[in-house]
Order: C-alpha cells, then structure tokens, then sequence
C-alpha cells in the first residue's frame, strides 16, 4: 500500500469529511442501501475519540447525493477533494488515523475518478 502526503490545511476547519447518505426511489442505487449511515456513525465516533473534532481539526457532515453512488458508499474529505468508497468499520479507522489524522490519503479505499452516478 503506498500513500501520498498532503498538508494540513488553514480555516476555520482544517478538513471536512462528507458522507454520502442519499437514499433514492425504486431499484436505483444509493449510499444508504450500502451501509452508509453506520460509516458516518462510526467516522464521527473515531474522530471524537481521536481528539480530532472542533475548529480547525475536523468536521464530520452529511451529505445528499453526490452524485456518485456507483461507487458507494461514497465520502469525500475537503479540501483535498480525495473520494472515498469503504466496506466496513476498518475502513472507516484507516480513512480517520491515516488521512483525517496524518494526512496520508489511503490509496486503496480512493474511489476510481471514473464512477459516477
């Protein structure tokens, strides 16, 4: 696994995490039908523990449709703009302590530039 390093940057947040939780009508595809609230429960819940929540640290949001649920569940930290799709509760740990923690973007979990809606 090889990770790039990106800066911590200044504001009155230092990183923005967006968790799609869009849940759409019918058969279509959305983050919701993949798990995406208990990725956004448990993001927030790390980010807490880690002392990583407040003003200019991080701030976990929810989002509507980005748009992207092919991919999903989808989340994307700001101001970075690196697009995440995770599986499971090591996903969301490894997304915390890597990027939103040491600014390490977690290679495997980035979502293809390709996937759309």
């Amino acid at each position: 696994m090889s990770s790039s390093s990106i800066p911590t940057p200044a504001g009155y947040y230092g990183r923005h995490i967006f968790f799609c939780l869009n849940e759409r009508k019918g058969d279509e595809d959305s983050c919701s039908k993949h798990e995406a609230q208990a990725g956004f429960d448990r993001c927030k819940s790390r980010v807490r523990e880690a002392g990583l929540a407040g003003p200019g640290k991080v701030r976990v949001n929810k989002a509507g449709c980005l748009d992207r649920c092919a991919g999903g569940p989808v989340a994307v930290v700001y101001p970075e703009a690196v697009w995440y799709t995770f599986f499971d509760a090591d996903d969301i740990d490894e997304i915390v302590e890597s990027h939103l923690k040491n600014g390490q973007v977690v290679e495997r979990l980035l979502l293809p530039p390709d996937v759309g809606r």
